[in-house]
C-alpha cells in the first residue's frame, strides 16, 4: 500500500517557535505510521525552511508531501500567512484556512465576531504603540475597572500576558504587551473558573463536535500564563464539574463561536465561567499539542488518542473544506 506523505510544519518565525517545536514533535512521533510517511518540515526561527533536514522552498513542498499537518503557533503560522503560502502552491493543510486564522489571531477583532454571535466577552481597549502611556491609562481607567488583565492584540500560549492591579502595574502591562507587537489588548478581570473547550468538525462539514470541557484549577488573581502552560505547571488540571445548564452553555457558546469565525477541523476556546455565564477569552486556531497542553487532554477524556485525532485531521484537511 502506498502511504500517504505528511509533511509536519513547525517552528517558524515567532515567539512561539519553542513551542510548536514540541507540538510537531508530538505529531511526529504519534502520526500512524502504518498509513502515513511523515516528514519533518521545520521552518527556523529566522525564516528558512527545510524537510527532513535539507533546505528547500515552498514551491518544492508538493514534490515531498501531498498534505501539511500545520503544527506552527501564533505569528506566521497562526495568522494566515502561511496557509496563504500554502494555498498559492497547491498543498492542503490542516487547520483553519487564511482569512478565520487572520480574525482569529486578532484578539480584539475575533471578539466583534463573537459578540455578533450573542456571546459573551470581557470588555477592553486597544493600545498602539506610540501613544502616550499615560494617556493610555487614563483612558482605560475611564472605561473599565482594576484589575486589568493585558495582553498582546496578536499572538497565542499567553506569552506577554499579565494582570495588573494598580496605575504603576497597568503602564508595566501596556510596555511588557507592547514588547511582543505593535497592539495591546487590555481587559477587564473576569471572576470565575478557566474552562478549555475544542470543537472538531464532523467529516464532510455537516456539523461539529465539541470536545470534553477542561478546567485549570487556578485560585483568583492568578492568570494562566506561558510559564504555567509549559515550563512550570503549578495547577491541577481536570474534566471541568459543572452543572448541565453551565456544561450546555460553554459548549454552544463554543460551537457559535467556531461557526461565526468560519473555523475550520479542529480549534480550542477559552472561557472564564462566571456567575452570569461564560466569557469567551479567545480562540486558538492551532492549539498547542504539547504533553501540557489542554486540547489532548480533553481529546483523552473525549475518547480519542493523539494518533486516532492526528488521523482524523488529515483526512478531514484532503476534504479540502
Amino acid at each position: 500500500m502506498t502511504k500517504l506523505r505528511v509533511g509536519v510544519m513547525r517552528g517558524g518565525p515567532g515567539s512561539e517557535y519553542h513551542v510548536s517545536l514540541k507540538t510537531g514533535g508530538n505529531v511526529l512521533t504519534a502520526i500512524p505510521r502504518d498509513r502515513y510517511e511523515p516528514h519533518d518540515i521545520l521552518i527556523t526561527n529566522t525564516g528558512e525552511w527545510n524537510i527532513d533536514g535539507v533546505p528547500t522552498h515552498p514551491s518544492k513542498l508538493s514534490q515531498h508531501v501531498d498534505v501539511v499537518f500545520n503544527a506552527l503557533h501564533g505569528e506566521f503560522g497562526e495568522d494566515g500567512k502561511v496557509q496563504n503560502i500554502l494555498d498559492f502552491f497547491g498543498v492542503p493543510y490542516t487547520g483553519s484556512a487564511v482569512i478565520p486564522s487572520a480574525i482569529g489571531m486578532n484578539k480584539d477583532l475575533a471578539k466583534k465576531y463573537f459578540v455578533k454571535a450573542g456571546i459573551k466577552v470581557p470588555r477592553g481597549v486597544v493600545v498602539s504603540r506610540g501613544e502616550e502611556i499615560g494617556s493610555v491609562a487614563q483612558k482605560v481607567k475611564s472605561e473599565i475597572a482594576a484589575p486589568y488583565v493585558v495582553k498582546p492584540l496578536a499572538g497565542g500560549s499567553s506569552i506577554g500576558l499579565s494582570l495588573a492591579r494598580s496605575d504603576e502595574e497597568l503602564i508595566a502591562a501596556i510596555e511588557y504587551a507592547l514588547g511582543y507587537g505593535g497592539e495591546a489588548l487590555v481587559e477587564e478581570y473576569i471572576r470565575g473558573r478557566e474552562i478549555m473547550v475544542g470543537v472538531i468538525n464532523a467529516a464532510g462539514g455537516a456539523h461539529a463536535y465539541v470536545t470534553a470541557p477542561i478546567e485549570v484549577m487556578i485560585p483568583e488573581g492568578v492568570l494562566y500564563d506561558y510559564d504555567q502552560k509549559y515550563k512550570t505547571p503549578l495547577h491541577p488540571v481536570g474534566r471541568a464539574r459543572m452543572r448541565d445548564s453551565e456544561r450546555k452553555a460553554v459548549e454552544e457558546a463554543a460551537l457559535r463561536a467556531h461557526v461565526a469565525l468560519g473555523a475550520r477541523h479542529y480549534a480550542s476556546y477559552d472561557f472564564i465561567l462566571a456567575d452570569d455565564g461564560p466569557y469567551l477569552l479567545e480562540v486558538n486556531t492551532l492549539p498547542g499539542l504539547t504533553n501540557t497542553s489542554l486540547l489532548p487532554k480533553s481529546l483523552g477524556f473525549f475518547g480519542l488518542t493523539m494518533p486516532e485525532f492526528i488521523d482524523y485531521v488529515i483526512t478531514l484537511a484532503l476534504q479540502k473544506k
